[in-house]
């Protein structure tokens, strides 16, 4: 995948909450950065093969800097560490021009953004962008606890902090989250959001259904899934480089291709940022991402082949 990269530097850099790195990041030229809606992310170059995606949580109406807000997690392939380690003030790093995978309906008649942990990051932005559009919304912030948690003091100097309500796992009864109350009436002109751990998003999820939601009126970003490569084995066949592979039980597609000598630019490796995506031509995925829709899943005429197999017997790929 060829892709503009950016050359940025460490402007501030402020560790908030318990391992939430905060950075600002500049142009190293001193030039304006690109324009981004609400809701993308960038890609951060951590490393030689160390390609991560966070989510900007600046206000997209800022042009001269990128925000990000990185958890420390040791349980992480590693990016998380790094950027930690490395990533202070003054130092350069690439990234790519923002992508959007989690855009807002700007003609939602209401907004809620439920953000958990970590995934609060991209609800900023979106704050931002419904603020300065007049749009009604509500944000609300999930968390372990208070001293656990990043972005509160900007959150509360926001011009849209009236919107904000926080949920903590460790206070009172009262100000933790009562999904149903929060999501209300499933009116058609509802829209809902929500970025965080997979159990967190997962609960929000079936709750907006129970609700009645509609599935368009759903949207979500997940930072981090479980990768599922159990399964029997499976042939692919790669046409464009006349080569076959059979793919083990256990193992990825990704994987059987680069014994074979095949390379597919990948990323997340986890099913979340489709960049591993690719074309099939024949036979039946089993699709175990979260990042192609349920229609295209249905249309069964791509696959990510960092974490889904295969249901037919061999899968033929237009690579």
């Amino acid at each position: 995948m060829n892709e503009e990269l950016l050359n940025v530097v460490v402007r501030k850099r402020e560790i908030q909450g318990a391992d939430v790195v905060v950075l600002d990041l500049e142009r190293a030229d001193g030039a304006s950065l690109p324009a981004f809606e609400a809701g993308a992310h960038v890609d951060i170059h951590v490393a030689p093969g160390l390609v991560r995606q966070y989510s900007l949580c600046s206000d997209p109406g800022e042009a001269s800097v990128y925000r990000l807000g990185v958890l420390k997690d040791p349980a992480s392939r590693g990016g998380s560490v790094q950027i930690h380690d490395a990533l202070h003030e003054g130092r350069e790093v690439q990234i790519s021009t923002p992508r959007n995978l989690f855009p807002l309906v700007r003609d939602a008649k209401r907004t809620i953004l439920l953000g958990g942990g970590i995934g609060i990051t991209p609800m900023i932005a979106m704050a931002h962008a419904l603020h300065r559009q007049g749009a009604a919304f509500e944000l609300h912030y999930c968390g372990r606890s208070r001293s656990r948690s990043a972005f509160l003091g900007e959150l509360a100097r926001a011009p849209f902090a009236a919107c904000v309500v926080t949920h903590f796992d460790d206070e009172a009864q009262a100000q933790r989250l009562n999904l149903p109350t929060v999501l209300g009436d499933a009116s058609a002109g509802t829209h809902l959001y929500t970025c965080g751990p997979s159990g967190f998003m997962d609960w929000v999820i079936a709750g907006a259904r129970q609700q009645g939601y509609d599935e368009a009126h759903i949207h979500k970003e997940y930072f981090q899934v479980e990768v599922d490569a159990s399964g029997g084995g499976f042939e692919v066949f790669a046409a464009r480089s006349n080569k076959a592979v059979q793919v083990a039980e256990g193992q990825t597609i990704l994987d059987a291709l680069a014994q074979v000598g095949i390379k597919i630019d990948i990323s997340c490796e986890q099913g979340v940022c489709g960049t591993c995506m690719c074309e099939v031509l024949e036979g039946v995925p089993d699709h175990r991402d979260v990042y192609l829709t349920d229609e295209e899943k249905a249309a069964n005429d791509q696959i990510l082949v960092c974490c889904s197999r295969a249901k037919t017997n061999k899968l033929v790929l237009d690579i």
